[in-house]
């Protein structure tokens, strides 16, 4: 056989690093935008702040309600990107509680303010933005961060942050653990632990060197902690070969630290402490939406660099040409973010206005398919677009994930969602005779009683999601 060439037709789809750069903003939360926008500021002179425009509620998109009353025309591209905000600070009834009198909603305002306060996450994002980290090692960080619970800790194994971060960045499990190692040192000390041990022993590092019985509790968190209740203090200074005033010191000490370190910035009700993207609100029987105050940073290109193009020599006008074109990427990408965002949340109330008036019980079934397709975009894009995402609406600030529900056919010919079927047990449980709980059985004829077919085991695997403790430990007397 002997080389040669031949020609050939073949199709393959190329990202381009503008397709690429508008998918991983879609996909940020608005901590980490902000983090993003700041890096970009940071390391590109033809970026700068813009002046903010704020439009109140009326300039805004409006849709049908519950009732089926007529909204408006959809505002133009460039008037949702530029119109589209909210800020509560032009609002004259920000602080009223209760209905407004113009037959809108007002929002609770104790709801309001809590809604605004920062989470761990943002703290934690706020250190690593301060830290001086480099550009690959922030983004390891932001991963990390990510996957950090509410209550401080690390849930995910090192090999599986290293899989989320492919194929942007390629990093391996020590490398990994030297970021860690680093956010472990943030407030609250103890973030970013792995396991109750090692959360204490990073409380315990913290303190001076000449703590009475710091040493002794560092090495039962290396030992002895988990066996500890059993053992008890006459075990534990048989093990470690310690003294039982010493014991009973190092002992006391563990319990004065805190096992839980993140909870500290999230004693909130669940769903209210989150910074929104978006707005949802009924003015005069029409839902209206509009991108919060501050969820898309608003930033422009700085003309005084933009002029100095055509004034200096040929390396430093490419220079300037690349940042200018890295820019305008940055901008479009944000627009083409907040476009999204909007269209999305838009179709979200027209499909769930019942889930909005009446909670969660009024939530229908909902996919990223059927959403993907009324919006003419792909399913992942619709999944990017509500990752982390969050909306302040009159029943509080909610994920754009509660939104979908998967379902079941109802015996009247309509459907009804795993979270309103999740909502009724939840009520029949809160209901019943505690002498006499409900078992599964019980829970699943009442709910086809009520023309909601469900099987004994569906009922048990909703009650286990609600937390909800199985009928014989349900029982109280008395």
């Amino acid at each position: 056989m002997k080389p040669r060439l031949s020609p050939a037709l073949h199709q393959r789809l190329i990202l381009t690093p503008q397709l690429r750069q508008a998918i991983r903003l879609l996909q940020l939360s608005a901590a980490e935008l902000e983090l993003e926008v700041a890096e970009a500021m940071a390391s590109n002179p033809l970026l700068d702040w813009a002046e903010d425009h704020v439009a109140g509620p009326a300039d805004t998109h409006e849709t049908r309600d519950a009732d089926g009353a007529e909204g408006q025309p959809e505002a133009t591209h460039e008037q949702e990107f530029v119109e589209e905000r909210w800020d509560r600070a032009s609002e004259p009834w920000q602080e009223r509680i209760g209905p407004s009198s113009d037959g809108g909603d007002g929002f609770d305002a104790a709801s309001e303010r809590a809604a605004s306060t920062e989470t761990l996450h943002d703290h934690l994002y706020w250190q690593l933005h301060l830290g001086h980290f480099s550009q690959r090692d922030a983004s390891i960080g932001v991963a990390l961060i990510d996957a950090i619970d509410d209550d401080g800790y690390l849930r995910d194994d090192l090999d599986a942050i290293a899989e989320s971060l492919e194929p942007d960045v390629s990093a391996n499990s020590d490398e990994i653990l030297q970021v860690l190692q680093r956010i472990q040192q943030f407030d609250p000390v103890g973030v970013g632990a792995r396991e109750l041990g090692e959360c204490l022993r990073l409380q315990l590092h913290a303190l001076a060197m000449d703590t009475p019985g710091r040493e002794l509790a560092i090495r039962i968190t290396e030992g002895p902690l988990a066996r500890l209740p059993k053992m008890g203090l006459d075990g534990l200074c048989s093990e470690l070969t310690c003294k039982r005033d010493d014991a009973q010191v190092a002992v006391d000490l563990l319990r004065s630290m805190d096992p839980r370190p993140g909870a500290q910035h999230g004693d909130l009700p669940a769903g209210t402490y989150v910074t929104p993207d978006c707005v949802i609100w009924r003015q005069q029987g029409l839902w209206r939406v509009a991108l919060a105050a501050g969820a898309t940073p608003r930033i422009a290109i700085h003309r005084g660099y933009e002029q100095m193009i055509q004034g200096v020599s040929s390396s430093d006008a490419d220079y300037l040409r690349g940042r200018l074109q890295e820019a305008r990427w940055l901008l479009k990408g944000l627009e083409s973010r907040a476009d999204t965002l909007l269209r999305v949340v838009r179709c979200l109330v027209r499909e769930q206005s019942a889930f909005l008036e009446f909670g969660a019980q009024a939530l229908q079934p909902l996919t990223l398919r059927s959403i993907a397709t009324e919006l003419g975009l792909h399913e992942s894009t619709v999944s990017r677009a509500i990752a982390r995402k969050y909306v302040r609406t009159p029943r509080g600030t909610i994920a754009l994930r509660d939104f979908f529900a998967s379902g079941i056919e109802t015996d009247g010919g309509g459907s009804a969602s795993s979270t309103a079927i999740q909502d009724m047990i939840r009520k029949l449980v809160e209901a019943e005779d505690p002498r006499k709980p409900m078992s599964d059985a019980r829970l699943a004829d009442t709910l086809k009683a009520d023309g909601v077919p469900v099987a004994r085991r569906t009922v048990a695997k909703y009650r286990e999601a609600l937390q909800i403790p199985p009928s014989h430990e349900r029982v109280r007397i008395g």
